[in-house]
């Protein structure tokens, strides 16, 4: 991951690496670096490997829109994202996607699937395109991501978490508060033997954030884990089911479990109801996300809600402006629902 120096020179800069940067840090000259970007004409092996640690050393990614086409690339803005089957990012696109297009640009984006190499690749991809602007999920990203990022010389918005330093714009909230938030919560309803159920915590870092904020606070309440089902996959409503199944059946005098997301704590209420578990009196359950199906559930999910649209329309806004840069922390709202 990138150093926060890293980010402090990306706040900083505001103008794209150009291959003139590339010969500079090179110690050849332009028509070198040309032929080396490009794979075509004659270059010694040593130039070549000299031009290639440059442009990975910097950060910088090759044109892909060439002479009178590159104003093509200003009114594009490009979006990264995990994940277009949960409903979080589809709700962030309904925001950003209408908001870039009253302003005159046109959204386009990519699916990381959670991987960080992956999100590396995309990046670079859309990097090539020259867009104007750059909004990406998290404030994680491996330090090629975060160079290519600060040598593009165009406005970065990372959104849905404010608990690292940010390249540019940041626009979310503390998901360390929303787990530690979660903990008190059901802690003040008498839970004591609190189990956790989630997905890989490697790869999506903002669900570990949140899974550390919720021990931390059962922590200064004396309070621990009794038990964790930890998945290496992505989330589900059938990931939730079976997951607390597992959970139970291992430890059975839990009497609360917090869920990494609405997704999964959906899943385990259909568990209970399946098992005739009376929920919230045998078993509190706890989301994060605040999403339709919960509230709408007959028995209401306790949860948190977040405004994934108005993160969307703030990045896109803020990617399109000369706003100064800096954290826009919008933060979250408790719902208590009828789970917990």
């Amino acid at each position: 991951m990138a150093s926060d120096d890293d980010r402090a020179w990306a706040r900083d800069r505001r103008q794209p690496l150009t291959i003139s940067d590339v010969a500079r840090a090179s110690g050849v000259g332009e028509s070198t670096v040309s032929r080396v970007l490009r794979r075509k004409g004659s270059v010694s092996d040593e130039a070549r490997e000299r031009v290639l640690e440059a442009v990975k050393r910097l950060g910088y990614v090759p044109n892909r829109i060439a002479g009178a086409l590159a104003s093509v690339g200003s009114k594009l803005v490009a979006l990264v994202i995990p994940s277009v089957t949960n409903i979080v990012f589809a709700d962030v696109l309904s925001g950003a996607a209408p908001t870039l297009t009253g302003l005159g640009h046109q959204a386009v984006f990519a699916v990381t699937d959670y991987d960080p190499k992956l999100e590396e690749d995309l990046i670079e991809s859309m990097l090539a395109w020259r867009p104007s602007g750059l909004i990406v999920a998290g404030v994680e990203h491996t330090e090629r991501s975060v160079s290519m990022m600060c040598g593009a010389g165009i406005r970065i918005a990372e959104i849905l978490d404010t608990d690292s330093p940010g390249l540019d714009i940041v626009v979310g909230y503390s998901n360390l508060e929303a787990g530690r938030m979660s903990a008190r919560f059901i802690a003040s309803r008498g839970r004591r033997k609190i189990g956790y159920l989630g997905n890989d915590l490697q790869r999506d870092r903002r669900a570990a954030k949140r899974h550390e904020g919720f021990r931390q606070a059962l922590a200064e309440m004396g309070l621990q884990l009794a038990d964790a089902e930890i998945v290496p996959s992505l989330s589900s409503i059938e990931l939730g089911r079976n997951g607390l199944a597992v959970l139970l059946d291992r430890t059975p005098d839990l009497d609360a479990v917090y869920f990494a997301n609405d997704d999964l704590a959906i899943g385990g209420l259909f568990h209970c109801m399946a098992r005739g578990i009376a929920v919230p009196e045998r078993l509190a359950l706890m989301g994060y996300n605040g999403l339709d199906v919960a509230r709408l559930a007959p028995q209401p999910l306790s949860t948190i809600r977040t405004p994934r649209r108005l993160i969307g329309e703030m990045a896109a806004k803020l990617v399109c402006s000369q706003e100064p840069s800096g954290v826009h922390d919008v933060g979250f709202e408790l719902i208590e629902g009828a789970t917990v």
